[in-house]
């Protein structure tokens, strides 16, 4: 794996590559057994339905807007300044109405909204590119732009919290399978509580949660409470849908059992053998 610096760009080589593919298949095959169909989403979201999550609130320091050029203004700029061009300014921009997404779940909630759904709710997975604009970057361990795997679920309150703990058990049991030493960390997220009047119930049932492997979280697992449905005018079992995911950092997962194993090749045939 290359760098250009440590700027977040990462390349995977051939072996780490298959052992990403390889360990995202252990995922799907999770989401197979548990019935959720997949789905592949645009790579961009519109601003403004970012904005009906409150995410510019909450998320200010990661985010990330894809603009268009002005062609005039462009060429002025090439033609008056040094080559090749380090930066792009904001002056030859247009406004954008497009942002590059730091997971891959919000737009599950976007496609189902209005939705009237059963009692027994939904199942998806799906895999998105994420950026986050972070302080610092650091290998495979954190990149501005990364592969996120995601199974969400959206239903009665009661089918989202039993979709935590299967898929809490299941990461546990995977990570034991595969010689990791796992830690299960109790993390924060903003949404639905910008001021933080549920800290009790968050530490009753706690809305994320890490899964941490040698101090790198590798995976997550998140409750919404009814936010997204509420956000998303998404009813279950007659009531506003309560919506949950287990999520996976895939490059990381390749660092992690690439140390593990001391080698990608010899990770993907641990993975193999998983059956």
């Amino acid at each position: 794996m290359t760098t250009a610096g440590e700027s977040g760009l990462g390349v995977l080589d051939g072996g780490q590559l298959r052992l990403l593919r390889a360990v995202d298949a252990v995922f799907l095959r999770l989401a197979r057994e548990w019935e959720a169909p997949e789905f592949r989403y645009p790579f961009l979201m519109r601003c403004q339905d970012l904005d009906t999550f409150d995410y510019y609130d909450n998320f200010p320091h990661l985010g990330l807007a894809a603009a268009r050029l002005d062609p005039q203004r462009l060429k002025e700029l090439l033609a008056a300044g040094p080559r090749p061009v380090r930066q792009v300014p904001a002056a030859v921009m247009e406004p954008a109405a497009f942002a590059l997404p730091s997971a891959a779940c919000y737009s599950v909630y976007l496609d189902l909204a209005g939705s009237r759904l059963s009692g027994d709710g939904v199942l998806r997975t799906t895999v998105g590119t994420c950026f986050r604009n972070e302080d610092h970057y650091r290998g495979l361990q954190r990149l501005l732009g990364f592969s996120m795997r995601e199974i969400v679920c959206v239903g009665p309150e009661d089918v989202a919290k039993k979709h935590l703990l299967r898929a809490r058990d299941a990461v546990v049991g995977l990570c034991a399978a595969l010689g990791l030493q796992v830690s299960l960390q109790a993390a924060t997220d903003p949404f639905f509580d910008p001021d933080g009047g549920k800290a009790k119930m968050q530490r009753l049932f706690p809305v994320k949660e890490e899964f941490v492997v040698g101090g790198l979280a590798v995976g997550s697992v998140n409750y919404h409470r009814n936010f997204f449905g509420e956000r998303c005018d998404i009813r279950a079992g007659g009531a506003t849908a309560h919506t949950s995911c287990l999520a996976f950092g895939l490059e990381r997962w390749v660092h992690t059992l690439t140390a593990r194993f001391g080698s990608a090749g010899a990770a993907v045939a641990a993975l193999q053998d998983l059956g």
